[in-house]
């Protein structure tokens, strides 16, 4: 194994080649282009064996993802944001299908407006697509998400589409040291895709994604996704242990940080995530028995865990890095649901949005969240959703807000 500096996005495209795959259907849309255009290099020099091919959109590129799956064939491809969005069809036809491949997503927020910063709106909008979500802090976990989301993917149990999400600009283009691990010891982990049941041939014709008539048909194959998504939970387990055996890092669907002794917990994903750490830090240096629980695992929904690390806690806060106009925070929703019938759930439950289209989570805004969940705790209350903003940034929104009033009333 060696170690070298690299962005999040070059850690997918290695991974990809580690992981040997026949075909890359690709469409450039920033900030992921790196990841494919570091792919079309390598099938250009014979770096890597694999049929790289530009479509004309995204929803062309997916539906020939699916289509190469079915036959057989081990498939990467990847996007971001809008992109996600112009496929979103065909996620749920792919998925329908049954076919295992993997989706690299490189979040970046929503338009409009239009940025080209992150924030988690574009995955979690596929959260019921039934695709397989994992979701990446550091560019090491980008590469070894990938590599076990073939194995969970191509698992006869689950037979489903994996994405991988990491942050945009966050971590796609920042370096850092991942361990690349040797080929050899990467077989060992994924042997090539051999599918029982998938592989089209003149000598065995079957017929895939057929129309249907009536509920109840139509209810059962839906029902079959259900059940093999909620497999990928044991199958998440059995591929974490192996990997830990074989590269020595391990993976689990949800990381608690400082939690055994914490009585508040915050609860984060992505790479943001760190930053809740160093302050989790802090907060313990002033005394505060405060820890994080790491969301990495979002698709099938890790219920019994969640529930297990937050059990008797005094306060928990989320903080969501997107937003459900009309709603809030999508991921204190699955919190709360999944807390509603524990008999020794957490006292309070309160909601915080940060991050949006890449704004910075500064110190000063960990410890706004760290006091008003003490505050909520102590009371019995609940809290949110807030909308995190500095001083300064509050006197921003008050002068775009007199602004807007001005050309409302053309004044």
């Amino acid at each position: 194994m060696t170690a070298q500096m690299m962005t999040g996005n070059l850690a997918a495209a290695w991974s990809a080649r580690l992981a040997d795959v026949d075909y890359v259907p690709a469409f450039p849309i920033t900030p992921q282009t790196e990841i494919v255009e570091t792919l079309a290099k390598w099938c250009g020099d014979g770096s890597l064996n694999a049929r790289f091919v530009t479509l004309d959109s995204e929803h062309s590129m997916m539906t020939a993802a699916g289509a190469a799956a079915a036959t057989g064939a081990r498939v990467f491809t990847a996007t971001s944001s809008q992109g996600l969005l112009h496929a979103f069809e065909v996620l749920y036809t792919v998925a329908g299908w049954r076919v295992p491949f993997v989706l690299v997503n490189v979040s970046r927020a929503l338009a409009s407006p239009i940025t080209l910063e992150p924030d988690h709106n574009d995955v979690l909008a596929a959260r019921d697509s039934g695709f397989v979500q994992i979701h990446a802090e550091t560019c090491q976990e980008v590469l070894d998400s990938i590599l076990m989301g073939y194995r969970i993917a191509e698992d006869a149990r689950v037979c489903l589409p994996v994405v991988v999400n990491l942050d945009g600009f966050i971590l796609s283009f920042t370096r850092e040291p991942v361990v690349v691990p040797d080929q050899e010891t990467v077989k060992q982990f994924l042997p090539p895709f051999r599918p029982a049941h998938l592989g089209f041939k003149a000598s065995a014709p079957h017929a895939l994604g057929t129309a249907v008539t009536g509920g109840a048909t139509y209810s059962y194959f839906r029902h079959q996704i259900h059940l093999a998504s909620v497999n990928a939970l044991r199958v998440h387990e059995e591929a974490a242990v192996e990997f830990e055996r074989l590269f020595g890092r391990r993976y689990d669907v949800a990381e608690g940080y400082r939690l055994e002794d914490a009585e508040d917990v915050l609860v984060m994903s992505n790479a943001y995530a760190s930053k809740g750490k160093a302050a989790v830090d802090r907060a313990r240096e002033e005394g505060r028995k405060i820890g994080l629980l790491r969301l990495r695992v979002i698709r099938p929904w890790p219920a019994e865990v969640v529930r297990r690390a937050l059990r008797g806690k005094r306060a928990v806060a989320v903080l969501d890095q997107n937003l459900s106009p009309g709603q809030g925070g999508i991921l204190f929703q699955e919190i709360a649901a999944c807390l509603y019938h524990e008999p020794l759930r957490p006292r309070s439950l309160c909601s915080f949005i940060g991050g949006l289209g890449g704004k910075n989570i500064s110190e000063g805004e960990f410890c706004t969240i760290f006091e008003q969940m003490e505050d909520a705790g102590g009371r019995g209350t609940g809290v949110g959703p807030v909308l995190l903003y500095t001083e300064a940034e509050h006197r921003d929104m008050e002068q775009l807000q007199f602004l807007a009033h001005e050309l409302r009333t053309g004044r």
